[in-house]
């Protein structure tokens, strides 16, 4: 998808006025000039009217609270920095200029005779005067009310086909071979499946059997979720709608489907959702305009829904929720704007709030900076029922790279945090960056395994930070057991601080590992990591704090042409630390892993191919190209004794890889899964 060009926050214009020395400030030919490239980075986003899609509108009242006494140079440098979100900074200064002069014409401001340009910007003053944009047609002051989802009925449920899922059976996920009943298929998030039909030695005969298209053409992240026979996934948000599906998971018949009509929302990383949670006969979504929804397992009719938080400000769902004990665990998004972080948990059965824990701590943070200060959750806590704990992740500290406003460590930013899963209450931390200024978050989803030391076995909890080391602790304590090899390239100078000229550093803002699940091993106590090498260059600029406004206090950009851009996909012994064996992708590597008795490990890539690796040597040994960006996590699960492996195909936002809107269904050949007589 082209990326929220024009971001958020900055450029909701409301019925604000331009004043120049000399009539307008741009020319009617560079709005038109303007408008082409709008077209082609800012429409998916923002609509072709500057309504609003997956990103804001682009017109309303949060310019004229952030820029009403400033000038056009800010809203210029802003957009010039740090847009498009997915390649800041790679259009022309000329390109630059002509969309923020087309996004002006559209809102009210007067042409002239003189095109806007780097001198004339510091002259144009923003001002509460001039036409309303009612003018031009943009209007979103009012308030928007997203119409009810709209539900489908395609075929029954397979015979037998009981959605039920009990506690019992989350708790016994592990023994189930034919289900990928949890998000991490058990609840350590371990991404193992016990299942060995599929192997080393007959791998190359896997079949593409189904293809199911949802169409839903954007970033597709959803992990599916599959119950005796029937898989449910979550598309992205197109055109402010998403869609909750139930499909045949043998022949990828739709079964039923939600489409779910969003309200206003804002996001920084694509309009994602990473899929369901199901349990108590019902499916559990996220949404990106912060509601809980609980639909009928069955049929998909709504039992209940709940709004998390406000989405006004800038906090979004993206992560799939997970569900314990009659409870749904949920965590907050949009690190990049002026929020406070949050895991909450919610009744299963009414959608009532049972207890939520806030991410940022006062006594770490100068001033007030804690009540905006970040740690957000993007991805799927794991759970420890021996003890009682759910342990996740947690984001950058706001804003990203400039920690002039909040000195201090910035607890519990860029930590792994276990609470006790039935009050909240926290029960230790490890905080792997302290006060981050360079965005090396933790946002992958911490695996649960056990480690061995000193002739003791030790309940481990791990998370493969963007940082580019895996921490692995002690998850009784959150005592660190060791800290991993790098498993990405490090310059010298990665904990530089960023200055205004900029300084080129590896890893960059997006790791290390990104949000990408890893999977873990017990036959090769391997844990298995999508990772990227991206050389970036941070330079820094305070920003302004408003609410909604997105809020980076710098920006991030690639070294390109020239620079290393690469994905590692690394087998790491958690053992030792040692890496075992690398896989060099040609690009940044985002999506997910899924290992498997059958000596295998999943993944996907950007350039479409879906590859199978031994998953003790490293050896490559299939591949098959699904004709977009394999970044998803891949499933495996069985039907009538059958093995089947499913994956989406749909691209990823945050790399540009090519969309699509499939999720594919392999198995082997009837002759080959049979084995020899």
């Amino acid at each position: 998808m082209r990326v929220a060009f024009l971001v958020v926050a900055l450029l909701a214009i409301g019925p604000t006025g331009v004043q120049a020395k000399s009539g307008g400030g741009y020319t009617s030919t560079q709005a038109s000039r303007g408008a082409t490239v709008y077209t082609q980075y800012c429409t998916e986003c923002h609509g072709a009217n500057l309504q609003g899609e997956s990103g804001p509108a682009l017109s309303g009242q949060v310019l004229r609270a952030a820029y009403g006494g400033g000038t056009a140079a800010q809203l210029y440098d802003f957009i010039s920095r740090q847009m498009p979100q997915n390649n800041p900074a790679s259009l022309s200064q000329q390109q630059y200029l002509d969309v923020t002069a087309y996004v002006l014409s559209r809102n009210g401001f007067p042409s002239g005779n003189t095109p806007l340009s780097i001198g004339s910007l510091s002259q144009l003053r923003m001002s509460a005067q001039g036409k309303s944009a009612t003018a031009t047609g943009a209007n979103t002051d009012e308030i928007v009310r997203a119409a009810p989802p709209v539900r489908n009925v395609y075929a029954k449920l397979p015979a037998g086909a009981n959605t039920n899922v009990t506690d019992s059976m989350m708790l016994n996920a592990a023994s189930n071979e034919n289900d990928w009943l949890l998000h991490g298929r058990t609840y350590d998030n371990q991404r193992y499946s016990p299942l060995k039909q599929i192997t080393v030695d007959n791998v190359k005969s896997l079949n593409l059997v189904a293809l199911l298209q949802t169409g839903m053409t954007a970033s597709f992240e959803t992990t599916p979720i599959v119950v005796n026979g029937v898989m449910y996934i979550t598309t992205p948000v197109v055109n402010k709608k998403m869609m909750i599906m139930a499909m045949n998971a043998v022949t990828g018949e739709r079964l039923w489907d939600v489409t779910y009509n969003l309200g206003p929302f804002q996001i920084c990383c694509g309009p994602v959702n990473r899929g369901v949670a199901v349990g108590y006969g019902k499916i559990y979504v996220v949404t990106l305009d912060d509601h809980l929804l609980a639909l009928d397992a069955a049929d998909g009719h709504t039992v209940w829904q709940t709004i998390i938080v406000s989405a006004q400000n800038g906090y979004s769902e993206t992560l799939a929720p997970q569900i314990y004990d009659g409870m749904v665990i949920v965590g907050s998004a949009g690190g990049e704007w002026a929020l406070r972080g949050f895991v909450a948990a919610y009744d299963a059965k009414t959608g009532q709030q049972r207890w939520r824990w806030m991410a940022t701590d006062p006594k770490t943070y100068s001033g007030d900076s804690w009540q905006s200060g970040g740690g957000m959750v993007w991805t799927t806590p794991a759970i420890d029922p021996q003890l009682g704990l759910v342990i996740f992740s947690t984001g950058n500290p706001n804003p990203d790279l400039d920690g002039t406003n909040r000195r201090g460590d910035n607890l519990y930013t860029d930590s792994i945090v276990a609470l006790d899963v039935h009050s909240g209450e926290l029960k230790w931390y490890y905080q792997e960056v302290k006060h981050d200024v360079w965005d090396y978050d933790a946002v992958s989803n911490v695996v649960l395994f056990d480690v061995h030391q000193n002739g003791e076995t030790i309940p481990a909890a791990a998370e493969a930070g963007k940082v580019g080391w895996v921490y692995i602790l002690d998850r009784r304590t959150g005592k660190l057991i060791r800290k991993s090899d790098p498993y990405v390239m490090m310059s010298k100078n990665m904990f530089s601080t960023p200055t205004r000229e900029g300084v080129d550093m590896l890893p960059g803002a997006n790791g290390g590992a990104e949000w990408s699940p890893p999977a873990y091993s017990p036959q090769t106590h391997y844990l298995y990591i999508m990772a990227m090498d991206q050389l970036m260059r941070f330079t820094t600029k305070p920003a302004p704090s408003a609410p909604g406004l997105i809020r980076l206090g710098s920006a991030f950009t690639n070294v390109a042409p020239g620079g290393i851009q690469d994905g590692p996909f690394v087998a790491l012994d958690v053992e030792t630390g040692k890496v075992a064996w690398q896989y060099k992708a040609p690009q940044p590597l985002i999506g997910g892993v899924l290992a498997t008795a059958g000596n295998l490990v999943f993944m996907g890539e950007g350039n479409g191919w879906f590859d199978a690796f031994n998953a003790k040597s490293g050896e490559l040994v299939w591949r098959y190209n699904l004709g977009a960006g394999v970044n998803a996590p891949p499933v495996t699960y069985q039907v009538n004794g059958t093995q089947y492996l499913a994956v989406a195909a749909g691209g990823n936002f945050q790399l540009t890889f090519p969309y699509g809107d499939t999720v594919a269904i392999f198995k082997l050949p009837s002759t080959v899964a049979a084995g020899p007589k």
